[in-house]
């Protein structure tokens, strides 16, 4: 599950990450216009790249985990992470208490 997860954010990542088509420069003025929709997407992109690279390293964190065989394992207090919580997210590597 973990390594479709990752292939999965490789993927949305290198979408997100593809050149843009010729967009021209940007301008501001008092309107709304094609420069400022053009910054919006660009800012929304950046969002969305360092939304899905954290994700990406905590998956990458959680594979390294199962390797090294503390997968499961809370890395702040030691207790198992409950099956629920790693059903929901399984790159989790906090308890819900420590969270």
């Amino acid at each position: 599950m973990l390594r479709a997860k990752e292939q999965s954010l490789l993927d949305e990542l290198a979408t997100v990450t593809r050149p843009l088509g010729e967009s021209g420069s940007i301008s501001f003025g008092k309107r709304i216009g094609e420069g400022t929709s053009i910054a919006v997407d660009r800012l929304t992109s950046v969002s969305v790249q360092e939304r899905l690279l954290a994700t990406l390293a905590q998956v990458r964190t959680a594979l390294a985990r199962i390797d090294d065989g503390t997968y499961g394992t809370c890395e702040v207090c030691g207790r198992p992470i409950g099956d629920e919580r790693l059903e929901a997210r399984p790159w989790a590597v906090r308890c819900v208490a420590d969270s």
